[in-house]
């Protein structure tokens, strides 16, 4: 088995969670990016393997627990214990209170909070008793100060926020850490908000080990 350890990040797109895997992957790890598409995942993998780093990608929809949990048993079989797991897929839907619909909620929330605990479940046992491991959730500032224009967004961050906190009391005796980093604005290269930028503080936060959020704010 491959020694390197592995980082797997759910949600994978060309932001934050392709500034991680370059930051990660410069620094020994082997990358595993899961997308709804096969066809999103490519020009993300391209970037990777142009800078050497070992990575590989799997199409999983991260609203369908199912998919996620064939996504996970496929990594195991093929790369081995997942070392590091960030959960960065959102649905991010406008609408206020007024006009988001139950049904739209549900579906929003599949995403942004029950794929969550879905895939940190995939990799806790394994963790557990390896005494160690890493769980990373991205979050934004929406969690603390809701957008009433993103209401379904802004319940969903909120809820995975309480869900990482809960998970980083119950698995900490376990040796296990688990962060999160709070974006307080959009993604943009070239910005405060650049995900290089904001890749650098998950590495520090995996270093340092040492908060269970930090809220990336200008």
């Amino acid at each position: 088995m491959n020694s390197k350890p592995l980082l797997v990040i759910v949600g994978a797109g060309p932001g934050v969670s392709l500034g991680i895997g370059k930051k990660f992957g410069g620094n020994g790890f082997r990358v595993v990016l899961v997308s709804r598409t096969q066809q999103s995942l490519e020009p993300n993998l391209q970037e990777l393997h142009e800078q050497n780093i070992e990575s590989y990608g799997i199409s999983a929809d991260a609203s369908d627990p199912d998919s996620l949990k064939q996504a996970f048993e496929q990594i195991k079989s093929e790369y081995g214990a997942t070392d590091v797991l960030v959960y960065n897929a959102a649905n991010i839907v406008p609408g206020d209170p007024l006009s988001l619909t139950e049904q739209q909620l549900i579906n929003d929330f599949k995403v942004n909070t029950v794929g969550a605990l879905t895939s940190a479940q995939q990799v806790i046992p394994e963790m557990i008793e390896r005494k160690q491991g890493t769980l990373f959730f991205t979050g934004g500032a929406i969690a603390l100060d809701p957008n009433p224009d993103y209401a379904s967004l802004s319940l969903g961050k909120a809820a995975t926020r309480s869900l990482a906190l809960s998970l980083a009391d119950t698995l900490s005796p376990h040796g296990i850490y688990v962060g999160q980093v709070l974006i307080a604005d959009h993604v943009k290269r070239g910005t405060f908000y650049d995900p290089d930028r904001i890749a650098d503080v998950f590495w520090n936060l995996y270093n340092a080990r040492d908060q269970k959020e930090i809220i990336f704010k200008e």
